[in-house]
């Protein structure tokens, strides 16, 4: 294997699970690598879908003591069946819009102007979710009714628009709507879960013949084990940070990015529509 190929895959299965659990838009941060680095064509679809199903299997495996209590109680506990139920919810929104939308989307909204613009503006409106008065109702994820579980799976919506963010749309929703950090936090890593793995069935399924060149089995295998790996460590860090801190760390570290696309492709620096090409 081509060392450079697999210097690709590492960095991208690093950018992938340090950035699918954060509040700043993995799919964002992908596409900007990616052209950086060149990483595109027939393989990098096929070696996306991998990296995405590595993070997701890293936080089932972070909180298989609760999806075990869960399916185990699923049959005569109210608590697992309301917990379920809320993320059938939620779920439900995104699956109508993402197969509605999602080729128009990919044609037409996956380019990096369209990343750094929604990073600035997804960043703007954390800042003003953070400063606004928490009236909060629930303060664990056992604690949501439906409701709110509808309105953050609304919310996971507008993650849609490459930039936004799923985690950003869903955390910061879930603050509107009167959760917690700590609940709104974990709800998007739960709701993350059938969310991504619904995706990447999709995803194989559609481009499964892309699977067929045995010759991308260990670039395949670099970036699943890094993504796992990093994403794990996200997620810890993620929750221990926001013990403590508010997001609006998270919130300037998408403006001062996103502007930094910007400025460099208005002042001609980089030609972000061409770069990878």
């Amino acid at each position: 294997m081509d060392i450079w190929l697999a210097v690709q895959a590492f960095i991208l299965g690093v950018v992938e699970g340090l950035t699918e659990f954060l509040p700043i838009s993995s799919t964002g941060h992908q596409i900007i690598v990616a052209d950086m680095l060149g990483f595109d064509g027939q393989r990098a679809k096929a070696f996306n879908i991998i990296i995405q199903l590595a993070a997701i299997l890293a936080v089932m495996w972070e909180y298989r003591s609760k999806i075990v209590s869960v399916v185990t109680g699923l049959p005569r506990e109210a608590g697992a069946q309301r917990f379920t139920a809320n993320l059938l919810v939620a779920f439900f929104p995104a699956v109508v819009l993402g197969l509605t939308f999602a080729d128009l989307i990919e044609k037409w909204l996956f380019n990096p102007i369209t990343v750094a613009t929604a990073l600035v503006v997804g960043g703007v409106v954390m800042l003003w979710a953070e400063k606004r008065p928490h009236t909060i109702v629930a303060e664990s994820v056992d604690d949501m009714h439906w409701q709110q579980a509808l309105k953050v799976g609304c919310a996971q919506c507008l993650a849609l628009v490459p930039g936004t963010s799923r985690s950003a749309s869903t955390i910061i929703g879930g603050l509107f709507f009167g959760l917690s950090r700590k609940a709104a936090t974990e709800f998007s890593f739960f709701l993350a879960m059938p969310t991504m793995i619904g995706a990447a069935v999709y995803s194989f399924y559609k481009h499964r013949e892309l699977f067929a060149n045995g010759d991308d089995v260990p670039v395949f295998v670099i970036g699943f084990v890094t993504s796992f790996v990093f994403a794990m460590l996200a997620v810890r860090g993620l929750l221990k940070f926001i013990a403590n801190n508010s997001y609006a760390v998270f919130a300037w570290y998408r403006i001062v990015f996103g502007l930094l696309i910007l400025a460099t492709w208005q002042l001609g620096f980089i030609d972000w529509s061409s770069v990878g090409d």
